[in-house]
C-alpha cells in the first residue's frame, strides 16, 4: 500500500498510513523513503532515514538516487562506500548518477571496480555505462560494452538497444547506429526518436525525412521530439524556409505545441540565415519567456551581421536570465571590436571584471589505444603530445583518402 500510494503521487496518503502501522520493519522505513525521493521530496526522505532504525541496502540506494538528482555526488558516493552488501541496484546507482551530474569518467571506472569484485551487469548497468561512453566519444569502449550485450543476450533490450544507437551516433559511427536500429524488430516511438536523432547529428537531412515518414507509416505519431531533430538537421545544413514550414506543421497538422527548445532551434536557425527580424518575431511570439539558449543564438547572430542595437538587447536580456554567462559578454566585446567601437569593449570587460565572470577555457579530448587524453586550449605540456599528434595525424592522412560519400565530419 506504501509502494501503491507512492507511485500514484498520493505521498500524504502514504505518510499517513505509515504511521499509522502499529509495528514497522526495515522493508516499511525503505519504501516510504524510497516513495520521498521518488516524488521529489528528498529533505523529508532525509529526515526519516535519519530516524531509521535500522538501514538496509533499499534505504542506502533510495538516498544515493536522491542525493545525485541534488547534485551531491560526493554525499552520495559517501552513502555508497559505506553500504557493507552492496547489490546490483544500488551499484546501477551509483554509476547513473555519475553519469548524470557529468561525470562519465568516475562511472566507468565504478562500472570497472564492480566487473573486479564479481558483479554481473544488467541491463540498466550497460545502458549507464554506454551513456557515459557517448558522452566521453569512447567508440572503443562502448563497442566493447555492445558484444558484452550480445554475450549476455540484453541487447534486445529496447532501451539498450536506442543507447546503442545513441553511443554509435555520438562516436561518429552513424553505420553502426544503422545496423543496431535496423536490426531490433521490437522498435517503439523513442527507438525511431533516437535514430531520426542520430541522422540529424550528422546532417542527413534526406534521411531524416525518409525516417520520419516511414515512422508514420508505421503508425508512430510524430511527437515534439521527432520535430526537434526536424529543425536540427534543417538548422545543420541551412534549410531555413524548410524549418519554417515544418515548425508550423508540427502545430497545426499535429497538434504538437513547440517547447522553448523549438523556438530556440528555430531562432537559431532564422538568426544564422541573416533572417535577423523574423527571429525576434517568433520571439515575440513565444507563449512564454524566452530563455537564455533563444537570447543567445540571436546574440551570436547580430555578432556575426554585426547588428549592434539588436546585440545589445540580446546580451541584456541573456545577461538578465545568466549573469555569469562569459559567452554572452565575450560575444558583445567581440561585435564592439568589430565595429571599432573600442570605449564599449574596454566597458564590457571592465564590467566582466567587476562580476567576476572568466572565460571558460576550452578542453576537447582523444581516445588513443583505449586511454583518454585530456586537453586544454593551447596546452602542450601534455607527456605524450608527440606520439597523440602523430596518430593524428595518420588518422587524419587516412580520412584525406575516404570516398566522399563517406559518413565523416572533418
Amino acid at each position: 500500500m506504501l509502494d501503491g500510494f507512492a507511485r500514484k503521487g498520493e505521498i500524504k496518503k502514504a505518510r499517513d498510513l505509515f504511521d499509522k502501522m502499529p509495528k514497522k520493519n526495515v522493508v516499511s522505513w525503505a519504501a516510504m523513503i524510497s516513495g520521498y525521493v521518488e516524488n521529489g521530496m528528498f529533505e523529508e526522505a532525509r529526515s526519516l532515514f535519519d530516524l531509521m532504525p535500522e538501514k538496509n541496502v533499499v534505504a542506502f540506494t533510495a538516498m544515493i538516487t536522491g542525493y545525485c538528482r541534488e547534485g551531491n555526488v560526493e554525499k552520495a558516493r559517501s552513502i555508497f562506500d559505506g553500504i557493507q552488501h552492496k547489490d546490483l541496484i544500488s551499484w546501477n546507482a551509483m554509476i547513473a548518477g555519475y553519469v548524470h551530474n557529468g561525470n562519465s569518467e568516475e562511472a566507468l571506472k565504478l562500472h570497472i571496480a564492480m566487473l573486479e569484485l564479481g558483479m554481473k551487469p544488467d541491463h540498466a548497468t550497460l545502458i549507464a555505462v554506454l551513456t557515459a561512453c557517448s558522452c566521453l566519444a569512447l567508440l572503443q569502449r562502448g563497442t566493447q560494452i555492445h558484444a558484452v550485450a550480445i554475450k549476455t543476450k540484453l541487447e534486445s533490450n529496447t532501451s539498450l538497444s536506442n543507447a546503442l544507437v545513441t553511443m554509435y551516433s555520438k562516436c561518429g559511427s552513424i553505420g553502426e547506429s544503422e545496423r543496431v536500429f535496423q536490426k531490433f524488430k521490437n522498435q517503439d516511438l523513442i527507438s525511431w526518436n533516437t535514430m531520426i536523432a542520430a541522422y540529424a547529428q550528422h546532417g542527413h537531412y534526406q534521411k531524416v525525412l525518409a525516417l520520419f515518414y516511414d515512422m508514420e507509416a508505421n503508425g508512430f505519431t510524430p511527437n515534439g521530439i521527432s520535430f526537434l531533430s526536424l529543425l536540427s538537421v534543417c538548422g545543420h545544413v541551412g534549410k531555413v524556409d524548410e524549418s519554417i514550414t515544418w515548425f508550423n506543421l508540427m502545430v497545426s497538422r499535429y497538434g504538437v505545441s513547440p517547447r522553448a527548445e523549438h523556438y530556440a532551434c528555430l531562432v537559431d536557425i532564422l538568426s544564422r540565415g541573416g533572417q535577423l527580424k523574423k527571429a525576434c518575431d517568433y520571439i515575440r511570439e513565444m507563449p512564454f519567456e524566452a530563455e537564455s539558449t533563444v537570447w543567445g543564438a540571436l546574440l551570436g547572430a547580430c555578432q556575426m551581421y554585426s547588428s549592434i542595437e539588436l546585440g545589445e538587447l540580446a546580451a541584456k536580456k541573456l545577461l538578465r536570465l545568466d549573469s555569469q554567462n562569459s559567452g554572452a559578454y565575450v560575444m558583445l566585446s567581440n561585435m564592439y571590436a568589430a565595429a571599432g567601437m573600442w570605449k564599449e569593449v574596454t566597458r564590457v570587460r571592465i564590467l566582466m571584471k567587476e562580476q567576476g565572470v572568466k572565460k571558460q577555457p576550452g578542453y576537447s579530448w582523444t581516445e588513443i589505444g583505449d586511454k583518454v587524453h585530456v586537453f586544454l586550449v593551447g596546452d602542450a605540456s601534455h607527456p605524450d603530445i608527440g606520439k597523440i599528434l602523430a596518430e593524428l595525424g595518420r588518422i587524419w592522412l587516412h580520412m584525406k583518402f575516404l570516398d566522399d560519400e563517406a559518413d565523416v565530419v572533418y
